[in-house]
């Protein structure tokens, strides 16, 4: 296949560099890291086995052309530049999968592209950029994907496929959506908390900031889990976004919570997105994971104190930040 990766940071590199591997043209859109993975390539470590691989490069959709498939890996905070770079590379056949984080990605790209050609997969893995054109897999790395508003096609069949062939674990779903309520069983409470640490745990249960209050770091998800009032906040927004997800009708089981603390045990002292992005003085992707569940939480009747608690902070941090 043809594919070409837009957002070439920590998830699009790695999955861009394990379809590169496997043998497939993989064109890779680079901004900061162009003239590094270029003249060097791009390297994984990784525990189950470091790999380097040599991507296209391009600066420009131009340069790359209709693709097989495309891979969206930006921040969705740059969702803005979508509709500069995502024309070039959609010919009549192509696949748009959109791997980011939180509610409404597949219906804004399906605006650009067409519902046919749109698809979400939801990422469940640890990684960190840690230098240009290096990447670190820490744990994980299963795939689920799905169409944007149908069932599976046959399409979807093959390009799980293609991911499993490439050494990445994937399967398909037939209702994307609640797989994004899924997610956000673990988005919310290890994203949203680690950032908001920043300000204190009384701060994150009051739900604002103390004026002239001092930052402090952010918390790794083994500082949430190795203190019980955190771990009990986690908990609590977990259950908030099951019953939320239950409420839409959403089949997300009340052991998801369970299931997904004892997977993050694992994971050690591991720097969620946000809490990068927040460290880099970068823009916070609030509006998809926090913001519009919150408000799909109250169309559905259901109280979210906590989530709402925790969206006050979150959103005076950005302003801080």
């Amino acid at each position: 296949m043809k594919i070409a990766v837009v957002g070439c940071g920590a998830l699009g590199s790695y999955y861009g560099a394990r379809l590169c591997r496997a043998g497939h043209e993989a064109h890779f859109l680079l901004r900061s890291d162009y003239d590094a993975v270029r003249e060097g390539g791009l390297t994984v470590r990784s525990a189950g086995g470091d790999f380097h691989v040599r991507p296209i490069c391009a600066r420009d959709p131009r340069e790359i052309g209709p693709a097989d498939l495309v891979l969206i890996a930006l921040k969705t905070t740059a969702n803005h530049v979508l509709p500069r770079l995502l024309p070039p590379l959609a010919g009549p056949e192509t696949a748009v999968l959109t791997l980011q984080n939180g509610l409404g990605n597949e219906a804004a790209i399906a605006s650009l592209v067409g519902a046919e050609k749109t698809l979400g997969g939801l990422c469940f893995v640890c990684l960190n950029r840690v230098a240009p054109g290096t990447i670190l897999h820490l744990a994980h790395g299963a795939v689920v994907m799905g169409e944007y508003g149908r069932p599976s096609q046959p399409r979807t069949q093959r390009i799980a496929g293609t991911f499993a062939a490439s050494g990445v674990p994937c399967t398909v779903t037939e209702d994307l959506a609640a797989a994004h309520w899924e997610k956000l069983v673990w988005n919310i409470p290890f994203n949203g908390l680690g950032v908001a640490g920043a300000a204190g745990l009384d701060a994150v249960e009051r739900g604002r900031i103390v004026p002239g209050q001092t930052l402090g770091p952010c918390l790794t998800t083994d500082l949430l889990l190795g203190d019980a009032r955190w771990e009990k906040l986690v908990r609590e927004l977990m259950m908030e976004t099951i019953h939320a997800a239950q409420a839409l009708g959403f089949a997300v089981p009340d052991s998801a919570a369970d299931q997904q603390i004892d997977r993050t045990r694992d994971m050690g002292a591991y720097k969620a997105s946000t809490l990068i992005d927040f460290e880099r003085g970068q823009d916070l992707e609030l509006e998809g994971l926090f913001l519009e569940p919150l408000r799909q939480a109250r169309q559905a009747g259901v109280s979210c104190p906590r989530l709402a608690a925790l969206c006050r902070v979150l959103t005076e941090l950005r302003s801080k930040n």
